[in-house]
């Protein structure tokens, strides 16, 4: 697909995102269960979260609309997936590659009603962001990217300003990982 061609080509092309020479194991097993299968089966709320299997390095992440999920790769190994609810109809998520552009641990929302946004990590000024929040298992925001309170928390300890953030209508990250 496009957005897995631009992911793979953004991983060679960015200092220190293309692979060390080191090929990551294929299977990485967590508790008995392959890393790169675990996403497909969790449910609304649910995260996976491993970011000892590539401890150091650049991060990425990719966000799929169609199965509301979320992919953190650390050196473009997957060491997280989540659940996700994106924006609802009338409200859609913009699809794009984005970059982090400001971080707010106790955030609270300019537009709708001082709406919490707790581990708040801005994508655009106009007010599409990653943030915890309630996870009914299908669009809801108004744009922003709602994760798992812990996983955000988690996400937001591993980030910087600046990281790629990839927004697409694409669907299986977790089993092409990029290279």
């Amino acid at each position: 697909s496009v957005v897995l061609a631009l992911l793979g080509t953004l991983l060679v092309a960015v200092p220190g995102l293309a692979a060390t020479g080191k090929v990551p194991p294929r299977h990485t097993s967590i508790l008995g269960t392959d890393v790169r299968a675990a996403p497909a089966r969790l449910k609304p709320g649910e995260f996976l979260w491993v970011p000892e299997v590539s401890p150091q390095g650049p991060v990425v992440m990719v966000v799929s609309l169609p199965e509301q999920k979320a992919y953190v790769y650390r050196n473009g190994v997957l060491i997280g997936a989540s659940t996700v609810s994106t924006g609802k109809k009338g409200h859609e998520t913009p699809t794009g590659v984005f970059t982090i552009l400001q971080k707010h641990e106790d955030h609270y929302s300019n537009i709708y009603d001082s709406a919490p946004m707790p581990y708040m990590q801005r994508l655009t000024w106009s007010g599409v962001a990653l943030h915890a929040g309630r996870l009914p298992g299908y669009p809801a925001s108004h744009g922003c990217v709602r994760m798992p309170y812990d996983f955000a928390q988690k996400l937001y300890g591993a980030t910087k300003t600046g990281l790629t953030v990839v927004v697409s209508y694409d669907q299986a990250f977790s089993s092409t990982a990029p290279h």
